[in-house]
């Protein structure tokens, strides 16, 4: 992880957010970017200093920002982390996506509105929500029905697992159309298990609930739970619905963090 992208538009969510992406960019030495978007009543671009005088209110606004951006970066500057700030006119979650490409960020960390982001975007995205942050993230529950590959996507888990000493939770969740034995059910999660040997720090659990969402809801309740780990863009079974609807569902209304990972 050596660039992470923090979108923010200063609400406390987003302070959240910008925090824990200076403790996530001092683990791992990466550098930070922050990155705004104002809207502007014209093109704010392609008007010269003497035009933009006519809208003294918009003006104001853009003065207000950049001197947050300027916090955040002196605040990143002060914790020995390489830090741009940027700021976007007019754009939304696309040009966020855009951007990210266009600087090759490898993580980003946002409270935004993040549907398209988080459906889209290639890289890991962690979106902090209500509840406040822990961290390091003692806890990781890392939800799949392991029956696709996701060694990819774990590697993302252990590598923030690593860093932070956490334990991971490797949740299976059978819904109503899959009720499933304990025994089938740990049998996947064991094969990934032994393509890591290393890890010693993990447990399993097997839910049957009507939703994944209730199952995730109900996991997280029981257990000291610090990030919600999924996966999205399957293209079959479990991993397929994730990418239609539950990532997205759960990003949005989960209190606790969530770090969603492409495949």
């Amino acid at each position: 992880m050596k660039n992470i992208l923090v979108p923010t538009n200063f609400s406390k969510n987003c302070i959240k957010a910008t925090q824990l992406g200076i403790e996530i960019a001092k683990l791992y030495n990466s550098e930070i970017h922050f990155l705004h978007s104002i809207n502007t009543p014209v093109d704010w671009v392609k008007l010269n200093k003497l035009n933009e005088k006519r809208y003294p209110e918009t003006l104001k606004q853009i003065g207000i920002t950049k001197a947050a951006l300027r916090a955040l970066e002196k605040n990143a500057e002060s914790q020995k982390l390489k830090c741009r700030t940027y700021l976007q006119y007019n754009s939304g979650e696309k040009d966020v996506l855009e951007h990210s490409t266009n600087f090759n960020h490898d993580f980003i960390i946002t409270a935004s509105s993040v549907e398209e982001i988080v459906r889209k975007a290639k890289v890991p995205v962690i979106v902090v929500k209500d509840k406040e942050v822990t961290f390091p993230f003692k806890n990781i529950v890392f939800v799949s029905d392991f029956k696709e590959d996701v060694t990819e996507a774990f590697k993302q888990v252990i590598s923030i697992a690593n860093k932070c000493d956490s334990h991971i939770h490797l949740l299976c969740i059978n819904t109503h159309t899959d009720f499933n034995n304990i025994a089938l059910g740990l049998k996947p999660i064991e094969e990934l298990i032994e393509k890591f040997p290393a890890i010693k720090n993990y447990s399993m659990a097997i839910y049957n609930e009507h939703s994944v969402e209730t199952g995730i809801n109900t996991f997280t309740k029981q257990q000291p739970i610090d990030l919600i780990a999924m996966i999205t863009h399957g293209k079959t079974g479990f991993l397929s619905l994730f990418s239609k609807s539950i990532s997205k569902e759960v990003a949005s209304h989960s209190t606790l963090p969530v770090m969603t990972i492409h495949v």
